[in-house]
């Protein structure tokens, strides 16, 4: 690896002291590093080609900004937890200079993630403030009402076929990654990490199907909003864009994956699950 970028949580001093700590030992065994905050996604885009390897400092919120840009460029991915959970994270502080030598030179196993793309279908003055290109996320993609305590309906059709009117809070489309995230809290099943079927998953329903639907890794969803006030569509929690009445998504499986480099043996899942849940609940 002769590139790598480390990517930290701006408002957490031991990452930013740790990413700098990683970029002087890099330039000791000659790989070029450079260093950014993973706040400003603008940087890392600018950043992300060539890069042979990124780390993530920071916990499972950084990883998800760090994969929406690096699965870009299909760039590797290390995650140091500096926080609660770290579901996705790798390594602990306290193991990154021990780690590190083997991952450079290749001894690693790599993990990949079903990532999703949201994109808009209206057009014109009165559609989405969504962005014309595609976006990308990790966990899920949320549709559902803003400051309001209100509901909004949202019709849903799988692979063009009309499913159902939903009247709920927000209606969650998640990767088998983020089954374990909103989805989970909302009363969804739990996937394995390497599945690539996706969830659709209704948030306090109300005289609808209440039903979360697990559908095959290939379909294609769209979704219309309907409503008199406010609604939002959130990416991984993260990135917000209002929506408006009459409003549609298209939420499918991205041809992007998130790459992780793990070093440790492939575990079980469902242990290491129960595990951080109980270590959670503590």
């Amino acid at each position: 690896m002769k590139t790598v970028g480390i990517i930290f949580h701006p408002k957490i001093t031991a990452g930013t002291q740790l990413a700098e700590d990683l970029c002087n030992y890099l330039e000791t065994v000659d790989v070029r590093a450079w260093r950014w905050s993973a706040w400003d996604e603008a940087g890392l885009k600018e950043h992300a080609p060539g890069t042979d390897l990124a780390i993530s400092v920071g916990g499972d919120g950084t990883i998800l900004r760090v994969s929406r840009v690096m699965s870009m460029w299909n760039v590797p991915i290390v995650g140091i937890n500096l926080g609660h959970l770290g579901f996705m994270t790798e390594l602990l502080p306290e193991d990154v200079m021990e780690k590190l030598p083997g991952i450079l030179s290749g001894q690693s196993w790599t993990d990949d993630r079903t990532m999703l793309q949201v994109e808009k279908l209206s057009e014109g003055e009165d559609s989405a403030g969504l962005p014309g290109q595609p976006l990308f996320a990790l966990n899920d993609a949320v549709i559902g009402r803003g400051g309001v305590a209100r509901l909004v309906r949202v019709d849903a059709r799988i692979d063009g076929e009309y499913v159902s009117s939903y009247k709920v809070d927000g209606l969650i489309v998640a990767t088998a990654t983020g089954s374990t995230g909103y989805s989970l809290a909302a009363g969804g099943p739990i996937l394995h990490p390497q599945s690539d079927d996706l969830l659709l998953n209704p948030i306090s329903p109300h005289l609808t199907m209440p039903y979360p639907l697990v559908l095959p890794a290939e379909t294609v969803i769209d979704l219309t909003i309907h409503t008199s006030h406010q609604a939002m569509i959130s990416i991984d929690g993260q990135v917000e864009f209002a929506l408006r009445d009459g409003d549609r998504i298209r939420v499918r499986r991205s041809s992007h994956v998130a790459r992780f480099l793990r070093v440790y043996g492939r575990w079980s899942f469902y242990t290491e699950l129960e595990r951080r849940l109980r270590l959670r609940n503590i």
